[in-house]
């Protein structure tokens, strides 16, 4: 039964101490800019990390990654999956995005809750189990490069070296409760053509126009089905771009556009029917996130729900989207922070955030031992 723990599984740990370590690395993560593609400084502070515990790890471009000491290859595997890039910081800061300062409880920097706080939790975790002997799974953690931007040189690039992952915790702002699905997210550039003339006269087609009435129809199209576990397909235009001076007709207007995908339509199904209804020329960006969805019956969700976290969709997409095993989105902070100018969390939230995986994890680990048949739902 997945309600019942044994509380011998949950004896007081040390929380303060690994979460006084946690915030001592995310202060250090913010002062050094990681912006997506760009995260060299923050990999070496990790490896450095790791290697004063004694812990040897793995890089292949900014994605580093490590296994317990004792890891054996005929148990399952728990991926331990965060990101330690971030977005450029948006134009409405007050504070210097790079200034690791903590005020009554708040602990404000660029990539504080998006995501450093899950990374540093996660890795504060990993660093409890490393040493035991009586895991029954092992554990991979790994830091993600180009999360924000699903580049090349993140998380796919590397997945086939991992080797076998029978599951996965990614870790992304969820305020500790479980994302079990995720929508997935496609991003378009569009492209409107038109002829250039002089804007005094009556001449040239404007691009810009038939821009703005393709712009129109993303603003109000519903597809003709929507899912009912994820909701509908949403698509935004994010982005525009056209004119080189007040007196010519462009002739050229790109804009940008994010879609947000279910699992009611096929990327290929998606695309049928937006050139079906527009005339600007459609590009996809590489990187496809597809969305995900785990069965409530797994156990790491059941367990979930033993030590009393929820379970929702989650809107947004993450490297959860590369990855083809189970797997749930859950961390501390807020995603409504993500992005936002003066981005924090509470110290509060990371505290708790060690706490609820170590149970979580200590749950599977009981789980697991008295249910070996769970060991194949994994």
């Amino acid at each position: 039964m997945y309600q019942v723990i044994d509380e011998r599984l949950i004896e007081e740990d040390p929380i303060a101490g690994l979460t006084e370590e946690a915030v001592s690395l995310l202060k250090q993560l913010i002062e050094i800019p990681s912006f997506s593609e760009n995260e060299d400084g923050t990999a070496n502070l990790i490896i450095t990390f790791l290697a004063n515990r004694g812990i040897g790890c793995k890089r292949h471009h900014n994605n580093v990654w490590a296994y317990n000491k004792f890891y054996k290859a005929d148990k399952p595997t728990i991926l331990l999956n965060s990101h330690h890039d971030t977005v450029q910081p948006n134009v409405g800061y007050t504070r210097d995005p790079f200034d690791a300062e903590i005020i009554n409880d708040k602990f404000y920097g660029l990539g504080s809750n998006d995501a450093g706080g899950s990374l540093v939790s996660l890795l504060a975790v990993f660093c409890f189990f490393y040493n035991r002997t009586d895991l029954a799974y092992n554990l991979c953690f790994l830091a993600s490069a180009e999360e924000e931007s699903s580049g090349k040189n993140g998380i796919s690039s590397i997945l086939h070296e991992l080797g076998k992952i029978d599951f996965a915790i990614v870790g992304e702002p969820t305020k500790m409760d479980m994302a079990t699905a995720e929508m997935g997210c496609m991003v378009l550039d569009c492209t409107a053509y038109g002829v250039a003339g002089h804007s005094a006269r009556n001449e040239g087609v404007n691009a810009l126009y038939k821009a703005l009435s393709d712009i129109q129809w993303f603003s109000t199209y519903n597809f003709p089905k929507q899912s009912g576990f994820m909701g509908p397909i949403k698509m935004t235009v994010t982005g525009i771009n056209a004119g080189l001076q007040h007196n010519i007709i462009p002739n050229e207007c790109q804009f940008m556009v994010d879609v947000r995908l279910s699992d009611c339509f096929t990327v290929e199904e998606i695309l049928v029917m937006i050139s079906q209804h527009t005339t600007s020329e459609i590009k996809v960006r590489p990187g496809i996130l597809k969305p995900t969805c785990i069965d409530h019956i797994h156990p790491v969700v059941r367990t979930g729900l033993s030590i009393g976290r929820k379970t929702f969709v989650s809107p947004t997409s993450s490297d959860r989207g590369w990855l083809d095993v189970p797997s749930i989105k859950m961390g501390p902070g807020d995603s409504a922070r993500s992005h936002m100018a003066d981005e924090f969390i509470f110290i509060e939230e990371i505290s708790e955030g060690i706490l609820i995986y170590i149970r979580l994890l200590k749950s599977m680990m009981y789980c697991l031992i008295n249910n070996p048949d769970n060991q194949n739902r994994t």
